[in-house]
């Protein structure tokens, strides 16, 4: 026959009686009734299969394995207790830890102001952020390096749940007083007529550039193709291109001496969405983070 397993109550009822030295007073202290108490006392002895508690009609004396029992459930109790305060500190956000996960240009725009945000209101969380590729983003989620991430992945991505953030149009960025920017909504034709700078074919910004230049019928040849956006804008800042980002990346992070332009014609569209683990819980600090990008998000588009 299995071993009757002392309960928490049992322990806290033999360590509040070593504390107080008698019944009446560390029941009084547990806020329950000094039979309850004895009865707790009593369980515990039947449960552990030895005496801990020496009663006369004067006084109430731990035994010496009482003593000992007592000191050690003493110290589990502290450490059980920290564990309870711990958890309720993180459930309020006054502790704990957020991993995100972004690409290098929503990593670099978006996020730094969010983090700013939400450090501020919840000073005692602790942040992490990777700024790695989509495939990335969306691995780290799937495997659990990550709680939250943003990107442009499917609905039905396997494995990610996809909350929409931000619908934000592409955008001419070109040096103050060029003539596209002056002409105020030029067309794709006009754009491929000066030097243009985008990313590298592997870039989900560069595939959508390249639709909107076949969409308007535009043979499309770049006269400089590089990794990063923020080189991107320091081509278009020294006057040696032009190019066409995301609004959000030109609200954000466009150098002094660029000036951005709606395109004509209908917009070239990128959906950028707050992404989640579907089957893991993501901890209490991500919807409240979430709650941030979204603000930020709002001041970044430009539609």
């Amino acid at each position: 026959m299995d071993a009757v397993q002392p309960t928490l109550r049992q322990i806290e009822a033999l360590a509040a009686l070593a504390a107080a030295g008698s019944f009446s007073r560390a029941a009084e202290r547990l806020g329950m009734s000094q039979p309850a108490l004895s009865q707790a006392v009593r369980d515990l002895e039947r449960a552990l299969g030895v005496r801990l508690v020496d009663r006369t009609s004067r006084r109430v004396a731990l035994t010496a394995a009482g003593l000992r029992f007592a000191d050690r459930a003493a110290r589990g109790a502290e450490a059980i207790a920290a564990a309870v305060a711990e958890a309720r500190d993180v459930g309020a956000l006054r502790a704990g830890w957020l991993r995100l996960a972004a690409p290098p240009l929503v990593a670099a725009t978006i996020l730094p102001r969010a983090a700013a945000a939400f450090a501020a209101a919840h000073p005692g969380v602790r942040l992490a952020i990777a700024d790695v590729g989509q495939a990335e983003v969306v691995a780290r989620l799937r495997d659990g390096r990550a709680d939250l991430g943003l990107g442009t992945v499917a609905a039905d991505a396997p494995g990610i749940d996809r909350r929409p953030l931000m619908r934000d149009a592409l955008r001419l960025a070109a040096p103050a007083g060029h003539p596209l920017i002056m002409r105020g909504a030029p067309g794709w034709d006009e754009v491929a007529r000066h030097p243009v700078a985008t990313l590298t074919p592997d870039s989900g910004i560069r595939a959508l550039v390249d639709d909107g230049f076949a969409a308007a019928g535009v043979a499309f040849a770049p006269a400089w193709e590089v990794a990063q956006v923020a080189t991107v804008l320091g081509l278009v800042a020294a006057g040696l291109a032009v190019a066409v980002l995301p609004g959000y990346a030109l609200a954000a992070a466009a150098p002094p001496g660029v000036a951005d332009a709606p395109m004509a014609g209908a917009p070239v569209i990128r959906d950028l969405a707050i992404l989640m683990p579907r089957d893991r819980s993501a901890g209490p600090a991500a919807p409240a983070f979430a709650e941030h990008l979204a603000r930020i998000a709002r001041a970044l588009a430009r539609p």
